[in-house]
C-alpha cells in the first residue's frame, strides 16, 4: 500500500486548486471520475505527492487555532523552503492569495491560511538540506 494523493475539501475547489498551482508552480489537470469533478495539482516532473481538490457540500471553513464548538482544521501542509528564500516564499504565498495567520506559534516558521481557510506552514530549512 502507498499513499497516492492528498485530497482537500473546499466550497470552491477551482479557486483552491488554482491557489496551490500558483504557490507551487505546478500544473492543473481536471478529471471526471464516476460523475464527480476532480482537480489535480501535480509537479511538472511527476515527482512529489499530488494534491486533489473536491467540492464538499456544506463545507465549513476551519478555524485555526481550534476553538471549541467550531470547525477545526482537518489537516495542514508543511512546505519546506531554503533558508535564504524564506521571506520571498512567504511574500509569494501572499501574492497567490494566502494570508498570514494572526496566531504564530514560533518565530522560526510562518503559519498561513489558504483561500479556503486550511492552515499551512512555510518552514525554512538550514542551508544545504533541500534543493
Amino acid at each position: 500500500m502507498r499513499l497516492g494523493a492528498i485530497v482537500i475539501d473546499s466550497n470552491n475547489p477551482e479557486e483552491l486548486a488554482e491557489f496551490y498551482q500558483k504557490l507551487l508552480e505546478w500544473t492543473i489537470e481536471r478529471q471526471i471520475f464516476e460523475g464527480e469533478k476532480w482537480i489535480i495539482v501535480k509537479s511538472r516532473d511527476g515527482e512529489g505527492m499530488p494534491l486533489v481538490f473536491q467540492e464538499a457540500l456544506n463545507y465549513q471553513r476551519p478555524i485555526w487555532p481550534s476553538a471549541e464548538g467550531l470547525q477545526q482544521q482537518m489537516l495542514h501542509l508543511d512546505f519546506y523552503v531554503k533558508f535564504d528564500d524564506f521571506d520571498s516564499k512567504v511574500e509569494h504565498a501572499i501574492s497567490c492569495g494566502a494570508v498570514v495567520s494572526e496566531i504564530q506559534l514560533s518565530d522560526s516558521w510562518k503559519v498561513m491560511l489558504d483561500p479556503a481557510g486550511h492552515p499551512f506552514c512555510i518552514i525554512p530549512l538550514p542551508k544545504n538540506t533541500i534543493d
